[in-house]
């Protein structure tokens, strides 16, 4: 198996999400024991932000750190463990809305993909990039 970053890179679909990994100086960090529980916004969802978002973001290191720790829980936390809870604290600190009533939704994303099992954590891959607030 491979750890989180090693998945995101191989995955071809998370090119986005590992340049702003990169940038933040974060690789480091999730490429350590863990355990992380990731939502991963997919290429299309960072594709979803307003024009330019991304290049002001990479010009603003500590807000794009920010909202890349607001996608990273603390634990391996897989679909059964998370359908058990209303939130979960992310690393930046803020509460992150989990609701599997209907569906698998974290805040106002969808999980496309649950449960990518790394050596360090697990992968949940969204649809949209959650935002604070």
């Amino acid at each position: 198996m491979a750890d989180i970053v090693d998945i995101a890179v191989g995955a071809g679909s998370f090119n986005t999400l590992v340049a702003a990994v990169q940038a933040a100086g974060l690789v480091d960090t999730l490429k350590s024991p863990g355990p992380f529980t990731v939502f991963a916004p997919n290429d299309e969802a960072f594709a979803k932000l307003p024009p330019g978002t991304i290049t002001t973001l990479l010009q603003n290191i500590p807000q794009l750190t920010r909202i890349l720790t607001y996608h990273v829980v603390p634990g391996k936390l897989k679909q059964e463990d998370l359908a058990k809870v209303d939130s979960v604290i992310s690393v930046e600190g803020s509460p992150i809305r989990i609701d599997c009533s209907d569906g698998f939704e974290v805040k106002n994303a969808t999980v496309l993909v649950a449960d990518i099992e790394a050596d360090n954590g697990v992968i949940h891959v969204i649809d949209t990039v959650i935002l604070m607030g």
